[in-house]
């Protein structure tokens, strides 16, 4: 018995640690992949050799670059024109302006994409899913429909950068008094980590 609670305690203990250590693992390897394979095929063809990891390498660098650039206000201006000409590629445009708003929301405190954590009853009466909400106020939407609509985002698991928005009368949206972040940390790991509770005002 003991054996068996020491196996499961260690389990739990180890577990994250390995699932985050995994994660960094694959953005290390896909960035080394993306800017190392070009530069590792001329070593190989030139100098008869590959340099492993010389691609993490180059994408650190670029994202410090970029990060430098853009601390400036003639960096930031390149930035917004280089990001105007990459919204005119087919796709690209659909999916870029989504995926920077989502993860904005991770990183701004001031005007952050995702607004509060709500409960709605999707997909169907009775059953009730965790969403954001991301705005307050669609006119068209609300005109054809006739009823005062919310934008609500439905992460999926575990991914919380990865779902589908519903339109929720406003009289059917529960809102929820935990934080995005904890509200996110809840998508991410399928309700295991729950919010904690805040202690009620007392007069």
């Amino acid at each position: 018995m003991k054996i068996r609670n020491y196996f499961a305690t260690g389990f739990l203990i180890a577990l994250p640690v390995f699932v985050t250590l995994y994660l960094i693992y694959v953005i290390l390897r896909f960035i080394d992949g993306v800017f190392g394979k070009l530069i590792n095929v001329y070593f190989q063809k030139h100098f008869g050799f590959s340099v492993p990891g010389v691609g993490i390498i180059i994408g650190i660098a670029i994202i410090f670059l970029i990060g430098f650039t853009a601390a400036n206000f003639f960096g930031k201006k390149i930035i917004h024109s280089l990001e105007r000409w990459f919204m005119k590629f087919p796709m690209i445009r659909q999916i870029y302006p989504a995926a920077k708003q989502i993860v904005d929301s991770f990183i701004s405190k001031e005007s952050p994409a995702f607004k509060k954590v709500v409960m709605v009853q999707y997909p169907c009466e009775g059953i009730w899913s965790v969403g954001f909400l991301t705005s307050d106020s669609f006119r068209e939407a609300n005109e054809k429909s006739g009823r005062d609509l919310m934008h609500v985002f439905i992460a999926t698991t575990p991914s919380p950068l990865t779902g589908f928005l519903i339109l929720v009368p406003r009289d059917k949206v529960k809102e929820m008094d935990m934080s995005i972040e904890e509200g996110i940390k809840l998508v991410i790991s399928a309700g295991i980590v729950k919010p904690q509770l805040q202690a009620p005002d007392r007069a």
